[in-house]
């Protein structure tokens, strides 16, 4: 029998491919891991629990009614984080601005996280797959108070970024920048193990994903691609979480689009929270991401809550379709 490498064990194995190496990030995947492992707790629950389903009651900064879920599982990232003490801020879908940490270990973290922490809640009661996407930064100066400045780095200056998926198994994907792995919960034993090492995601694949209930409202090229989909007779999959639809993608090859809209000229999906995450991650298995003309990564971000088209999967696909 094979030995089975733990999450915990393959983050310490692998934290000297990471230039500042003295622990902290290793500690911060840790708190990500811990709350992770809570919320799928919770997310389990949620057909026979009254109190964590439906909607909370209020709206998130983007005027999205939040689900009570949602307001969980920030709760619980936003608080393991704190505990763990490397991390001095947090930026989350959920929240107006950003959460500085005032406790003293914490003013000394060298590193700032930005999450969607439930990505898909729209889809909680009705027991599809949703997720939670991670974004780790190192803070600019770490003798400066921090600032929204902190949050404000492109994409390409990430340390980390990844998702959990909770679905029919519960999986952590993320990356450092040194390729891409996934680990699988066993809910045996209450831990995450390597089951999908050194992920890669096809040059090219069968699928696309898209609302097509947009599709008058998208730009021509956007419209003649999805035509030319239909005329190679590919595989329309839309699940309406991200997470869950590009994980699908990642793993058979495929393309991911939510482009801009007559509505939503500027895209739904955000760029710190969703796109920047995943961005990085895809290309470390090979793949891409734009917004329809320049790689995601590049984009300068302006606005905390900034939103932005986006194409990402598999790399000729992407390439196509931002022609």
């Amino acid at each position: 029998m094979s030995r089975i490498t733990t999450l915990a064990e393959f983050i310490v194995e692998r934290q000297a491919e990471f230039k500042y190496s003295t622990g902290e990030l290793s500690r911060l995947l840790t708190a990500i891991r811990l709350a992770s492992k809570i919320v799928n707790r919770e997310v389990n629950k949620a057909g026979l629990v009254e109190d964590i389903i439906g909607a909370a009651g209020n709206e998130n900064v983007q005027g999205e009614e939040q689900q009570k879920l949602d307001v969980l599982a920030n709760e619980l990232f936003i608080n393991a984080l704190r505990n763990q003490g490397e991390c001095c801020g947090v930026g989350s879908e959920e929240n107006d601005d950003i959460i500085v940490y005032e406790n003293e270990r914490s003013k000394k973290g060298k590193y700032v996280v930005l999450m969607d922490p439930l990505d898909g809640s729209s889809n909680i009661d009705v027991n599809v797959s949703i997720g939670t996407i991670f974004s780790i930064y190192r803070r600019l100066d770490d003798n400066a108070p921090v600032t929204q400045a902190d949050f404000m780095q492109p994409g390409s200056a990430q340390v980390a970024a990844g998702y959990v998926i909770y679905g029919s198994s519960t999986m952590l994907v993320y990356t450092t920048g040194h390729g891409v792995n996934g680990f699988t919960l066993d809910p045996s034993i209450g831990t995450y193990c390597l089951s999908h090492p050194n992920m890669t995601t096809p040059s090219n694949g069968p699928i696309y994903s898209v609302n097509e209930g947009n599709y008058f409202e998208f730009e021509e090229g956007v419209r003649k691609y999805i035509d030319q989909c239909k005329q190679k007779r590919m595989s329309a999959r839309y699940i309406g979480s991200f997470v869950a639809d590009f994980h699908r993608n990642l793993m058979k090859g495929g393309i991911y689009m939510y482009p801009a809209t007559t509505k939503a000229p500027k895209g739904k999906l955000r760029l710190l929270y969703e796109a920047n995450p995943l961005a990085f991650l895809v290309e470390q298995a090979g793949g891409s991401a734009t917004d329809g003309k320049a790689r995601i990564l590049d984009i300068q971000p302006t606005e905390l809550h900034q939103r932005t088209p986006l194409f990402i999967g598999s790399k000729e696909m992407v390439e196509q379709v931002s022609k």
